[in-house]
């Protein structure tokens, strides 16, 4: 099944959703001015954004963390390519705090200067599929299909963020850059206080025991299912339709073995195994791996 342009359009060899940007906005984001003081979180679509997006947010918002502000994620780290609420980024006090899907050649060029901090979160591919094919179900901006469909496209690079291996690869290929941390959405799940710390070491903030036991309790998938400032449920009904599923599903370790074939499983090595083995990540693929 062919892509419909009613719901992606291609620029400068990536996809983008059409209604939510346009082409011009994104050769705009080349010259977009990067202060030293910004955070930006990059992933490929379903890689655990925003659990990262999250825990930036308790970090740096005491107001977040303690729950006097009721300041929802897409306010407190906004999408650069997506600017969905239409705010000024450029009069937005600092330190200011993005999430982004943008291959790395696509972002503004003060990142590549070495400007600002980035975080790059990566997940095994098999997971990203099953959970962008259900997430697919819950957006309105994407076409819904099968699986088997959905599959075929991700393998194709004919989805959001483009080939999955592509996004990896010219993300990781700038891992000695020492602006850039690095973090696996499974060892995220294995202990997530360390996580939370390297985080925390890497943009220099200095959180107290309590804060940043807080930090760890409220950025569990239990307590942000829950929390409508971080489940994504204040989002508008033209964009996320939650009668046909939830953002925040599962947040599991090897879902995907719910969902696959052991024929769709080899049929997606077939076509990942190779370029996967080269890249500077060792991924896991099950709870059990722990």
């Amino acid at each position: 099944m062919e892509l419909s342009d009613k719901y992606m359009f291609k620029h400068k060899g990536s996809y983008f959703v059409t209604d939510l940007v346009t082409p011009e906005y994104i050769d705009s984001l080349e010259d977009f001015e990067i202060r030293d003081s910004d955070v930006f979180l990059a992933t490929f679509p379903k890689s655990g954004t925003i659990w990262t997006q999250n825990i930036l947010s308790l970090i740096y918002h005491e107001g977040h963390r303690n729950g006097t502000e009721d300041t929802d994620l897409l306010d407190r780290v906004p999408w650069l390519e997506y600017n969905i609420r239409k705010r000024d980024y450029v009069s937005r006090a600092s330190p200011r705090l993005f999430a982004t899907h943008l291959p790395y050649y696509l972002i503004p060029k003060g990142l590549r200067n070495g400007r600002a901090k980035m975080i790059y979160v990566a997940r095994n591919p098999k997971d990203v599929l099953v959970s962008y094919y259900h997430f697919s179900k819950v957006s309105v901006k994407l076409e819904e299909a099968g699986f088997d469909v959905i599959m075929e496209r991700f393998l194709a690079g004919k989805v959001i963020g483009n080939l999955w291996l592509d996004h990896i690869e010219g993300w990781s290929a700038q891992r000695d850059n020492p602006s850039i941390l690095f973090l696996m959405y499974e060892e995220m799940k294995k202990d997530l206080r360390s996580s939370v710390l390297k985080i925390c070491n890497f943009l220099g903030k200095t959180l107290t025991e309590k804060e940043l036991d807080d930090v760890v309790d409220k950025a569990s998938f239990g307590k942000m299912s829950v929390d409508r400032r971080a489940n994504y449920t204040t989002m508008p009904t033209d964009l996320l339709d939650f009668k046909k599923g939830r953002f925040l599903r599962k947040g599991t370790v090897g879902d995907w073995k719910n969902m696959m074939t052991v024929a769709q499983s080899e049929r997606f090595d077939s076509v990942f195994k190779e370029r996967m083995e080269k890249l500077p990540f060792k991924f896991i693929w099950d709870v059990n791996e722990f």
